[in-house]
């Protein structure tokens, strides 16, 4: 089973007023194992409305595969991986955003509701080495969720 050069991902949402918290949750968990832990905090809008924040940290190297996995799922997976220079930060965190409606339907689209942060294992720890780390974990990562499996 290869090894994931990832520290954890953390993926995190926000619930406002006007949409279903269930609808918001179940967008969420489509990057997620089955049964994963969600940390839901409540919080209040510039003009007092609620908003609901529900995130998740996945760190364990199996459930890390199931997440990359989903995001070999990307149609436009070519262009993630071409602009990996610019979507990890020099403090070797990758960083994306993913369409949540497309999400709750259970597709895998990038576009706006659901963050992406992930901290790449880079040694030494310097961008360079973390985009080279992210990108050959991504290039595998189709096959990574059937390995975890077997």
């Amino acid at each position: 089973m290869p090894r994931i050069p990832f520290h954890y991902v953390d993926l995190r949402t926000f619930c406002y007023e006007t949409e279903d918290e269930k609808r918001v949750e179940s967008a969420l968990r489509t990057f997620l194992p089955e049964e994963f832990e969600l940390t839901r905090t409540e919080s209040a809008g510039h003009h007092g409305d609620r908003i609901v924040v529900l995130s998740a940290r996945v760190e364990n190297a199996d459930d890390v595969r199931h997440v990359l996995a989903r995001l070999s799922e990307l149609p436009e997976f070519e262009t993630l991986l071409s602009e990996l220079d610019e979507r990890v930060t020099d403090n070797t965190e990758l960083f994306l955003r993913l369409d949540k409606q497309a999400a709750f339907r259970g597709d895998v689209r990038r576009g706006d509701g659901i963050t992406l942060r992930a901290k790449v294992e880079a040694y030494p720890a310097t961008k360079d080495a973390a985009v080279e780390n992210a990108r050959e974990a991504l290039e595998r990562a189709d096959a990574l969720d059937s390995d975890a499996e077997s």
